[in-house]
Protein backbone atom coordinates (compact mmCIF):
# COMPACT_ATOMS: atom_id res chain seq x y z
CA UNK A 1 0.00 0.00 0.00
CA UNK A 2 1.68 3.21 -1.44
CA UNK A 3 1.30 5.85 1.59
CA UNK A 4 2.50 9.96 0.89
CA UNK A 5 3.86 12.69 2.96
CA UNK A 6 1.24 15.20 3.96
CA UNK A 7 1.34 19.18 4.24
CA UNK A 8 -0.61 21.20 6.18
CA UNK A 9 -0.96 24.71 5.30
CA UNK A 10 -2.35 26.87 8.67
CA UNK A 11 -1.52 30.77 8.04
CA UNK A 12 -4.64 31.49 7.52
CA UNK A 13 -6.30 34.59 9.63
CA UNK A 14 -9.73 35.81 10.45
CA UNK A 15 -11.29 38.84 10.91
CA UNK A 16 -10.87 40.49 14.24
CA UNK A 17 -14.91 40.36 15.72
CA UNK A 18 -14.94 36.56 14.60
CA UNK A 19 -11.52 36.03 16.02
CA UNK A 20 -12.68 37.78 19.70
CA UNK A 21 -15.70 35.51 19.31
CA UNK A 22 -13.84 31.90 18.89
CA UNK A 23 -10.68 32.97 20.87
CA UNK A 24 -8.16 32.83 18.27
CA UNK A 25 -6.91 34.92 15.31
CA UNK A 26 -5.73 31.62 12.71
CA UNK A 27 -8.68 29.53 11.67
CA UNK A 28 -6.98 26.28 12.48
CA UNK A 29 -7.05 26.54 15.94
CA UNK A 30 -10.74 27.15 16.16
CA UNK A 31 -12.30 24.66 18.57
CA UNK A 32 -15.08 21.95 17.74
CA UNK A 33 -15.98 19.92 20.84
CA UNK A 34 -12.52 20.29 22.16
CA UNK A 35 -10.55 19.98 19.58
CA UNK A 36 -9.17 22.35 17.19
CA UNK A 37 -9.69 22.05 13.52
CA UNK A 38 -5.57 21.34 13.46
CA UNK A 39 -6.21 18.34 16.17
CA UNK A 40 -8.69 17.10 13.76
CA UNK A 41 -6.74 17.52 10.56
CA UNK A 42 -3.57 15.69 11.86
CA UNK A 43 -5.39 12.61 13.48
CA UNK A 44 -7.63 12.32 10.28
CA UNK A 45 -4.21 12.14 8.42
CA UNK A 46 -2.94 9.89 10.84
CA UNK A 47 -5.80 7.45 10.91
CA UNK A 48 -5.76 6.85 7.16
CA UNK A 49 -3.27 4.48 7.52
CA UNK A 50 -1.63 6.16 3.96
CA UNK A 51 0.18 8.61 5.46
CA UNK A 52 4.11 9.43 6.53
CA UNK A 53 5.26 12.44 7.61
CA UNK A 54 3.04 15.28 8.85
CA UNK A 55 4.39 18.48 8.08
CA UNK A 56 2.74 21.52 9.60
CA UNK A 57 2.94 25.18 8.03
CA UNK A 58 1.84 27.81 10.52
CA UNK A 59 1.81 31.27 11.58
CA UNK A 60 3.72 32.35 14.71
CA UNK A 61 -0.01 31.75 16.95
CA UNK A 62 -0.17 27.86 15.01
CA UNK A 63 3.31 26.79 15.84
CA UNK A 64 3.17 28.04 19.15
CA UNK A 65 -0.18 25.51 19.70
CA UNK A 66 -0.38 22.23 21.60
CA UNK A 67 -2.07 20.75 18.62
CA UNK A 68 1.68 21.68 16.47
CA UNK A 69 3.06 19.43 18.68
CA UNK A 70 1.41 16.30 17.07
CA UNK A 71 3.07 17.24 13.46
CA UNK A 72 6.26 15.58 12.51
CA UNK A 73 7.96 18.89 11.01
CA UNK A 74 6.88 22.59 11.83
CA UNK A 75 7.79 25.13 9.77
CA UNK A 76 6.86 28.59 9.00
CA UNK A 77 3.42 30.02 7.17
CA UNK A 78 4.11 32.09 3.90
CA UNK A 79 2.46 34.77 2.22
CA UNK A 80 -0.56 32.69 0.70
CA UNK A 81 -1.55 29.36 0.55
CA UNK A 82 0.71 27.90 -2.02
CA UNK A 83 3.93 29.84 -0.53
CA UNK A 84 2.91 28.07 2.58
CA UNK A 85 2.66 24.66 0.97
CA UNK A 86 6.18 25.52 -1.12
CA UNK A 87 8.09 26.14 2.46
CA UNK A 88 6.48 22.67 3.50
CA UNK A 89 7.66 21.38 0.47
CA UNK A 90 11.27 22.22 0.67
CA UNK A 91 11.49 21.22 4.08
CA UNK A 92 10.43 17.71 3.17
CA UNK A 93 12.54 17.27 0.40
CA UNK A 94 15.73 18.04 2.76
CA UNK A 95 15.28 15.11 4.93
CA UNK A 96 15.73 11.33 4.02
CA UNK A 97 13.58 9.51 1.37
CA UNK A 98 11.68 12.89 -0.11
CA UNK A 99 8.36 11.86 -1.43
CA UNK A 100 7.37 11.58 -5.00
CA UNK A 101 3.74 12.84 -4.09
CA UNK A 102 2.00 14.83 -1.74
CA UNK A 103 -1.09 14.81 0.25
CA UNK A 104 -2.19 18.53 0.97
CA UNK A 105 -5.17 19.54 3.06
CA UNK A 106 -6.12 23.06 4.06
CA UNK A 107 -6.56 23.69 8.27
CA UNK A 108 -10.12 24.81 8.13
CA UNK A 109 -11.80 21.85 7.52
CA UNK A 110 -13.66 20.75 10.20
CA UNK A 111 -15.92 17.70 8.98
CA UNK A 112 -13.08 16.19 8.04
CA UNK A 113 -12.43 12.40 9.01
CA UNK A 114 -9.68 9.66 8.02
CA UNK A 115 -12.14 7.24 6.20
CA UNK A 116 -13.29 10.42 3.76
CA UNK A 117 -9.51 11.15 3.34
CA UNK A 118 -8.83 7.74 2.52
CA UNK A 119 -11.62 7.27 0.08
CA UNK A 120 -10.26 10.50 -1.49
CA UNK A 121 -6.86 9.03 -1.66
CA UNK A 122 -7.75 5.53 -2.73
CA UNK A 123 -10.07 7.02 -5.71
CA UNK A 124 -7.14 9.03 -6.92
CA UNK A 125 -5.99 8.25 -10.68
CA UNK A 126 -2.08 6.53 -9.99
CA UNK A 127 -0.75 7.61 -13.18
CA UNK A 128 -2.16 12.01 -13.33
CA UNK A 129 -0.18 14.58 -11.39
CA UNK A 130 -2.71 16.41 -9.67
CA UNK A 131 -6.16 15.16 -7.91
CA UNK A 132 -8.55 17.22 -6.76
CA UNK A 133 -11.89 16.46 -5.14
CA UNK A 134 -15.24 17.65 -7.27
CA UNK A 135 -18.64 17.93 -5.43
CA UNK A 136 -21.80 18.55 -7.31
CA UNK A 137 -23.78 21.84 -5.75
CA UNK A 138 -26.70 19.11 -4.66
CA UNK A 139 -24.68 16.78 -3.20
CA UNK A 140 -23.02 19.72 -1.23
CA UNK A 141 -26.37 20.90 -0.30
CA UNK A 142 -28.24 17.52 0.42
CA UNK A 143 -25.50 17.22 2.85
CA UNK A 144 -25.22 20.86 4.24
CA UNK A 145 -28.77 22.19 3.70
CA UNK A 146 -29.14 26.21 4.15
CA UNK A 147 -25.64 26.83 4.11
CA UNK A 148 -23.22 28.43 1.52
CA UNK A 149 -20.22 27.65 -1.07
CA UNK A 150 -18.80 29.23 -4.26
CA UNK A 151 -20.54 26.86 -6.84
CA UNK A 152 -19.34 26.76 -10.69
CA UNK A 153 -22.04 26.61 -13.41
CA UNK A 154 -20.94 24.15 -16.09
CA UNK A 155 -22.64 22.94 -18.85
CA UNK A 156 -23.01 19.53 -17.10
CA UNK A 157 -23.40 20.35 -13.56
CA UNK A 158 -22.79 22.94 -10.85
CA UNK A 159 -19.59 22.26 -8.93
CA UNK A 160 -17.76 23.19 -6.26
CA UNK A 161 -13.92 21.91 -5.07
CA UNK A 162 -12.79 20.19 -1.98
CA UNK A 163 -9.72 21.32 -0.12
CA UNK A 164 -7.46 17.82 -0.21
CA UNK A 165 -5.29 17.51 -2.96
CA UNK A 166 -3.31 14.33 -4.06
CA UNK A 167 -0.12 16.58 -5.83
CA UNK A 168 3.34 15.01 -7.68
CA UNK A 169 6.06 16.60 -6.09
CA UNK A 170 7.92 18.01 -9.35
CA UNK A 171 5.05 19.17 -10.85
CA UNK A 172 3.33 21.21 -8.03
CA UNK A 173 7.23 23.08 -7.53
CA UNK A 174 7.23 23.88 -12.05
CA UNK A 175 3.23 25.23 -11.14
CA UNK A 176 3.78 26.77 -8.02
CA UNK A 177 3.81 30.81 -9.84
CA UNK A 178 0.49 29.66 -11.43
CA UNK A 179 -0.88 28.46 -8.35
CA UNK A 180 0.03 31.37 -6.71
CA UNK A 181 -2.12 33.01 -9.35
CA UNK A 182 -4.93 31.05 -9.33
CA UNK A 183 -5.42 30.90 -5.26
CA UNK A 184 -5.67 35.15 -5.64
CA UNK A 185 -8.82 34.39 -7.83
CA UNK A 186 -10.32 30.86 -6.44
CA UNK A 187 -12.93 32.80 -4.49
CA UNK A 188 -14.09 35.18 -7.31
CA UNK A 189 -16.10 32.96 -10.43
CA UNK A 190 -15.29 35.77 -12.90
CA UNK A 191 -11.66 36.11 -12.03
CA UNK A 192 -11.10 32.58 -12.62
CA UNK A 193 -12.13 32.36 -15.86
CA UNK A 194 -10.50 35.57 -16.52
CA UNK A 195 -7.39 34.23 -15.75
CA UNK A 196 -8.28 31.42 -17.92
CA UNK A 197 -8.40 33.21 -21.43
CA UNK A 198 -10.96 35.29 -23.00
CA UNK A 199 -12.76 32.11 -24.87
CA UNK A 200 -12.51 30.11 -21.67
CA UNK A 201 -14.54 33.53 -20.09
CA UNK A 202 -17.05 33.49 -22.72
CA UNK A 203 -17.64 29.90 -22.32
CA UNK A 204 -18.02 30.33 -18.83
CA UNK A 205 -20.55 33.33 -19.13
CA UNK A 206 -22.86 31.36 -21.45
CA UNK A 207 -22.63 28.18 -19.28
CA UNK A 208 -21.02 26.07 -22.17
CA UNK A 209 -18.05 24.68 -20.05
CA UNK A 210 -17.75 21.15 -18.88
CA UNK A 211 -15.04 19.70 -16.75
CA UNK A 212 -13.21 17.83 -19.45
CA UNK A 213 -12.60 21.74 -20.79
CA UNK A 214 -11.56 22.85 -17.70
CA UNK A 215 -9.53 19.59 -16.85
CA UNK A 216 -7.59 20.30 -20.36
CA UNK A 217 -7.21 24.22 -19.55
CA UNK A 218 -5.66 23.82 -16.12
CA UNK A 219 -3.23 20.90 -17.80
CA UNK A 220 -2.58 24.04 -20.47
CA UNK A 221 -1.48 26.26 -17.70
CA UNK A 222 -0.16 24.21 -15.23
CA UNK A 223 2.09 22.04 -17.38
CA UNK A 224 0.90 18.58 -15.95
CA UNK A 225 -1.85 16.23 -16.17
CA UNK A 226 -4.53 16.40 -13.68
CA UNK A 227 -7.91 14.88 -13.11
CA UNK A 228 -11.62 15.53 -10.56
CA UNK A 229 -12.37 12.91 -7.93
CA UNK A 230 -15.91 12.86 -8.45
CA UNK A 231 -18.34 11.54 -5.78
CA UNK A 232 -16.62 12.77 -2.78
CA UNK A 233 -17.86 13.62 0.30
CA UNK A 234 -19.37 17.05 0.41
CA UNK A 235 -17.09 17.44 3.70
CA UNK A 236 -14.38 17.36 2.32
CA UNK A 237 -15.34 21.24 0.88
CA UNK A 238 -17.37 22.78 3.81
CA UNK A 239 -14.41 24.76 5.05
CA UNK A 240 -14.42 27.75 7.71
CA UNK A 241 -13.70 31.13 5.91
CA UNK A 242 -15.99 33.57 7.85
CA UNK A 243 -18.27 33.75 10.87
CA UNK A 244 -20.79 32.51 9.07
CA UNK A 245 -19.37 29.48 8.12
CA UNK A 246 -18.31 28.67 12.39
CA UNK A 247 -21.70 29.41 13.34
CA UNK A 248 -23.27 27.08 10.84
CA UNK A 249 -21.20 24.47 11.83
CA UNK A 250 -21.44 24.87 15.24
CA UNK A 251 -25.35 24.30 14.75
CA UNK A 252 -25.07 21.16 12.02
CA UNK A 253 -23.24 19.35 14.76
CA UNK A 254 -25.50 20.64 17.49
CA UNK A 255 -28.11 19.07 15.31
CA UNK A 256 -30.11 21.75 13.80
CA UNK A 257 -29.51 20.89 10.27
CA UNK A 258 -30.05 17.52 9.04
CA UNK A 259 -28.42 16.21 5.77
CA UNK A 260 -31.43 15.65 3.12
CA UNK A 261 -32.61 11.73 2.34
Amino acid sequence: MLTFDAIIPAGGVIDPEFATQVGTHNKALIRFDDKTILERTIDSLRGTGRVGRVVLAGSDEVRASEASKAADIVVPSGHSGPSSILNGLKTLLEQPNPPQKVVVVTSDLPFLTSKLLTDFIDSCPKDVDLCLPLITKSEYQARFPHSSSTFISMKDDTWTAGNVYLIDVQALQKSMPHLEQIFLVRKSKVGMAKLLGPVFLYKFLRKQLTVPMVEAKLKQILNCTGAPVLNCAPELAYDIDAKDDYEYAMKFIGGQFHAQQ
